[in-house]
């Protein structure tokens, strides 16, 4: 049995080579291609799923489906990849086109009808194959800005037809339009104590200096230590014309000759993207923005691109045993940059003690957890966190104390609250927020009598919040009993200082009419050319609803003498 599972985690470094068409496929625009943003590249909560291909800085750029197939999912969304089509290819594969201004020709028609048919704005549409063919080449779309693109781009992607699992675009032979003669740039390697070890007088995570060798690899001062440690590295990658920092595309450790930490980007689900948190040092990142990458487990995670040996990378330090570990990085085209740090043991006594535990209650990720005191509570299942740790909890001013953000959660966990202080009439309008100073932000809360529940996934402090007034609708341009021919749309900005937004709808003449809302500009439009206003008089009304369901309606009376 022994045999068996180390043989498991050894195989483990054998990537699959699955053989990707790399001349079936043309770009999706029209202009050279140049990434903003690379597959695997860290974001937060997730990896990045495709390309990001720049745009010029501007939207209206023709996008184009870049094989045969048939449009098979149409998402419009007000977040995430917001104007969104899926192409399905008989080849087995899927393309992606995110943040799209419009669709084009008979998509945008199907868009448009079935937002009207369900009367929203957010609508998700599966189609079959023979109800929107395209051919390789076709216009279906204009690049855009829409969802939660932080600038005009298309995102771009590949995924398995079958499996969902996402798919490096960089397989698909579009390696051929980037040009990259750079090699990744390691600027900073950390070490960690683990388990109580003192490396280099320290019982705390230190960064080790690098020296450049005359062969352009570099050396890192040594570590000398007693007991387990782990290292990390913040890596970046660049291409030789667009300038941006882009994701590593392989990440690979060696002890004493011999592979022991391994993950590469090629493809992955979407169930996985979230173990980003595990895999990065997360209170860094929490308090310096600096996303360091581990290249070690200390509990074992389920994110099927690292390939490990037994010890999960990490390294004992023996007595009378000397140690060299070497860490590459490289990008697809080859470019390698690589680091070797020497090791020895070292007995001698902490200078940096470790953080002191101050708090009374211990989480191990395998069992579920309960923590209640007063009218408050929380439910940690088992597999919420990614490692054991000391938490902090109380309950206070009418506040339950969660921890902090500096440990990372992967999936919900739940919060009760029991406060019958309120009047029956006012419970409605109660909601458990997550609270950050005098803001607070909404978690969607469920109440049975004088009991309020929620779920989150990120620690902090939470209570509940009464939140009894209606939204601001404000119209950008004024129309009230004004002859608006010379306009091609109408425009308000909505918005909500406590629970946030819900639904959002208009109606014109009495009839439902499509608001199409950007929420970082947190502009709602109605386009005339959807063909519903009137030649004459019209009558608008806006009706916004927050979470808790207070309404704001605006009303007004404009006129048109001729369709435009």
């Amino acid at each position: 049995m022994r045999f068996s599972i180390l043989t498991l985690f050894f195989c483990h470094f054998v990537f699959a080579q699955t053989q990707y068409p790399t001349d079936y496929f043309r770009s999706p625009l029209d202009i050279p291609m140049q990434l903003s943003g690379n597959f695997g590249e860290l974001r937060p909560n997730h990896f990045h799923a495709g390309f990001d291909l720049k745009t010029n800085q501007r939207e209206g750029l023709n996008v184009y489906a870049v094989a045969d197939g048939y449009v098979s999912r149409i998402k419009i969304s007000t977040f995430g990849n917001g104007k969104c089509i899926y192409i399905t290819h008989p080849n087995g594969y899927t393309s992606v086109y995110g943040h799209l201004q419009t669709t084009i020709g008979p998509i945008q028609d199907y868009v448009l009808k079935t937002h009207y048919k369900e009367k929203a704005y957010e609508i998700e549409m599966f189609l079959k194959p023979g109800e929107l063919p395209v051919t390789k080449g076709q216009l279906i779309a204009l690049s855009g800005n829409t969802g939660s693109s932080e600038g005009p781009h298309l995102h771009f992607e590949f995924r398995d037809t079958k499996t969902e699992f996402v798919i490096n675009p960089i397989f698909f032979g579009f390696d051929k339009n980037i040009k990259d003669t750079k090699k990744p740039t390691i600027s900073s390697v950390f070490v960690y104590p683990l388990d109580g070890t003192t490396a280099n007088q320290s019982k705390q995570p230190l960064l080790l200096n690098l020296a450049l060798q005359k062969d352009g690899t570099y050396l890192a001062s040594k570590v000398k230590a007693n007991g387990k440690i782990g290292f990390g590295i913040n890596a970046v990658d660049f291409d030789d014309v667009s300038g941006n920092k882009n994701g590593v595309f392989n990440v690979s450790t060696f002890l004493n000759g011999n592979q022991n930490y391994n993950y590469q980007f090629n493809t992955y689900s979407f169930d996985e993207m979230r173990f980003i948190n595990a895999l990065i040092d997360y209170p860094r990142y929490k308090k310096s923005g600096q996303r360091v990458q581990k290249l070690f487990m200390k509990t074992p995670y389920a994110l099927s691109i690292i390939k490990t040996d037994s010890l999960r990378g990490i390294v004992p330090v023996d007595p009378n045993l000397a140690s060299t570990y070497r860490i590459e990085v490289s990008d697809f085209f080859g470019n390698l940059s690589s680091i070797t740090v020497p090791i020895e043991y070292d007995a001698a006594a902490p200078v940096v003690s470790e953080e002191p535990v101050t708090s009374k209650y211990f989480i191990k990720v395998n069992k579920d957890s309960n923590f209640e005191k007063d009218n408050m509570s929380v439910f940690f299942p088992a597999g919420t966190f990614y490692d054991d740790f000391n938490l902090n909890f109380d309950v206070k001013n009418n506040r339950i104390y969660i921890h902090d953000d500096v440990v990372p959660v992967h999936s919900n966990f739940t919060i009760t609250i029991k406060d019958s202080s309120y009047s029956e009439s006012l419970r409605d309008k109660l909601f458990i927020g997550r609270i950050s100073g005098k803001s607070s932000s909404y978690n969607g809360t469920t109440r049975k009598g004088d009991i309020f529940t929620a779920k989150s996934k990120t620690l902090g402090q939470f209570g509940l919040v009464l939140d009894t007034i209606p939204p601001v609708i404000t119209v950008i341009k004024p129309i009230q009993d004004k002859v608006i021919d010379d306009m091609k749309k109408i425009q308000f900005t909505i918005g909500d200082s406590l629970s946030g937004i819900k639904s959002y709808n208009g109606y014109l003449n009495g009839n439902w009419i499509l608001l199409e809302y950007d929420n970082k500009t947190r502009k709602i439009t109605h386009n005339f050319d959807d063909g519903v206003v009137a030649e004459g008089p019209n009558d608008l009304k806006i009706e916004v609803v927050d979470n808790v369901g207070n309404v704001a309606i605006f009303e007004t009376h404009f006129f048109r003498s001729q369709q435009k």
